[in-house]
């Protein structure tokens, strides 16, 4: 099972505004190759904020595939259903987590939401990062990443510009654990 990351961050490093505010990304970004990544991917990982971000959205998101939304805590996932979500609460470690998703048939995993990819990271079990920059400075916000017990070290695959100003870059996490 292998484990991805694609997010759109600000030139500073963050994915969000403090308040979970998405308003800095471009309202209509060009294809940047995110179709193409979730075409690759059967489940989706997303932490508890970043779900309720998602739920502020009109419609379901995802289309039809699978969620899992990472909690300690107690989660209401009725509206999401409702909205034809296929989505599911869990929590424990990192490495539990991907145990449980390998076990249940996942393949490909999109792990996003600040905490919950620093999680991960952190564990050794993110394959892949797919970061595109957006041309702006927000100043404070939710990081990308957080603090490391030791050096992540990564391997350039590729930088692509795009006419926007977007600039992505993708690395490979070499060493990274097989879920």
């Amino acid at each position: 099972m292998k484990l991805s990351v694609f997010c759109g961050i600000s030139v500073d490093g963050f994915l969000a505004r403090r308040d979970g505010a998405l308003d800095f990304l471009p309202e209509e970004p060009e294809e940047h190759g995110y179709t193409d990544f979730m075409a690759s991917v059967d489940t989706l990982l997303i932490g508890r904020k970043t779900f309720e971000i998602v739920m502020g959205f009109e419609g379901w998101v995802y289309g039809d595939k699978r969620v899992v939304v990472l909690s300690s805590g107690p989660l209401d996932l009725s509206a999401a259903r409702a909205r034809g979500g296929k989505v599911e609460h869990l929590d424990g470690t990192p490495e539990s987590i991907a145990a449980r998703l390998e076990a249940s048939g996942a393949r490909h995993v999109y792990v996003d939401g600040g905490v919950t990819i620093q999680g991960f990271l952190r564990a050794g079990l993110i394959q892949r990062l797919i970061v595109t920059r957006v041309p702006v400075l927000i100043g404070d916000g939710l990081p990308l990443f957080g603090a490391l017990a030791q050096d992540v070290r990564l391997e350039h695959v590729a930088t692509r510009t795009y006419p926007s100003g977007l600039v992505q870059t993708e690395y490979a996490v070499p060493g990274a654990r097989p879920a």
